[in-house]
């Protein structure tokens, strides 16, 4: 397949704090420089852009030596935690801003949704920057209005086109750039976050588009969103950036394990020495091999510790269920009712049969009656379920979700 873009050794690099390089004669040796035609003389110095981690340079690279190409009609999820350099990574893509070295090659008309209101001109009307945003990829006046009905239809807002955008509100405004930018005959489609201003019905149907144009169109989508369902369900192939740098690149699945491992600090087991009213003390997942890996026809037993400072009451215990994606599947709840002070053991068992192949998370609360929480423990223990046996494995290593249902069937 021909190349759609292409990155080679990007890197970009900001200045920190006010605009230029703090005193008149760093700017006029930089400007030598560049006359010269040699490079910035700070740049040298500069650091990743970690943004835990005070720094000594007031020059960070948001980016630093990026490679990667990108097949026409791929649909391609980046993904990172906040301050990774997606962002950017996407104005350099679409051409808001230039790489400070390297080079990006790219091969059709690209259309971008960074923020809300990226291309639009506030004074003008919905109708208006239709046509200007259409002209502004080069197309003719008859091609725009061939698309315009589709283009209404889908954003839902034909009562205010002829109302100028800036009285519409953050979600209408996502709406009309969206249809705009999947409608138009553009190569490539780049989508940042700016989605999840939409309600949850528009993000479904924005997604159901972005899939008809990466695989019914053969357009190439970019789509960068911290909804790791999202990115499953609509994008093959994945880039994870971590400080700048591109930490994983392939498969999608294997990308997003990489990032959910980056953002996991839970460990097997959770213990915590601080005794209070209903304290959560200890939680541990193990199998009889003392590992927390299990197969598709083992119970996953979770043995926890809980402590109050009070007698005579009673409180629940909730165990929430989280896949690889950080996607909730399910929460189990037990009422207790405590007779005295001191800790107190507890086993739950999810049985065996239930859940697919893959790696799970939990969080465990303890809660009063009304909803009022006395502890919770945010992603405290891990476990996987390693197995091929289940009646999904046959599917190999397809989206099936996560949970198995014996639904009956019936030949009528």
């Amino acid at each position: 397949m021909s190349i759609a873009i292409k990155a080679e050794n990007i890197s970009k690099a900001y200045q920190l704090g006010e605009i230029g390089t703090g005193t008149l004669s760093r700017d006029i040796e930089r400007w030598i420089s560049k006359v010269r035609g040699k490079g910035d003389p700070f740049l040298k110095i500069g650091e990743i852009n970690d943004r835990t981690q005070k720094g000594n340079s007031d020059i960070v690279w948001s980016l630093k030596d990026i490679n990667f190409e990108i097949e026409r009609g791929d649909a391609v999820g980046i993904i990172g935690r906040n301050g990774a350099g997606k962002s950017t990574l996407l104005k350099i893509l679409s051409r808001v801003t230039s790489p400070t070295k390297g080079l990006i090659k790219g091969n059709g008309r690209v259309a971008s949704l960074l923020e809300v209101g990226t291309g639009f001109h506030p004074e003008l009307t919905g109708r208006d920057n239709i046509y200007l945003n259409g002209a502004i990829l080069g197309m003719r006046k008859y091609e725009i209005s061939k698309k315009f009905d589709e283009i209404i239809d889908f954003a839902g807002v034909e009562r205010y086109i002829n109302t100028p955008v800036k009285r519409y509100s953050s979600g209408m405004y996502v709406r009309l750039a969206f249809a705009v930018a999947a409608h138009l005959e553009s190569e490539i489609l780049i989508v940042d976050e700016v989605l999840a201003v939409g309600d949850a019905e528009f993000q479904s149907k924005c997604l159901g588009k972005m899939g008809e144009v990466s695989k019914g169109e053969g357009r190439t989508v970019l789509f960068v969103s911290h909804n790791m369902g999202a990115v499953s369900q609509l994008c093959k192939k994945g880039i994870l950036l971590n400080s700048g740098k591109i930490l994983d690149s392939g498969k999608v699945n294997k990308v997003l394990e990489a990032y959910n491992n980056i953002n996991k600090s839970a460990s097997l087991v959770y213990e915590n020495y601080k005794v209070g009213n209903c304290g959560i003390m200890y939680v541990k997942i193990q199998n009889e091999d003392k590992t927390s890996i299990f197969t598709f026809d083992n119970e996953i037993k979770i043995y926890l510790k809980v402590n109050s400072d009070q007698a005579n009451f009673s409180y629940h215990i909730g165990i929430a269920i989280y896949d690889q994606w950080n996607r909730k599947l399910f929460t189990t709840v037990s009422k207790v009712k405590n007779e005295k002070v001191g800790a107190k053991d507890f086993l739950a068992v999810i049985p065996k049969n239930l859940l697919l192949s893959g790696k799970y998370s939990i969080d465990v609360s303890t809660f009063m009656p009304n909803g009022g929480v006395y502890d919770y423990k945010k992603n405290v223990s891990d476990f996987e379920i390693a197995d091929y046996t289940s009646p999904m494995a046959i599917y190999g290593n397809a989206d099936v979700g996560a949970i198995n249902v014996p639904c009956q069937w019936l030949e009528i």
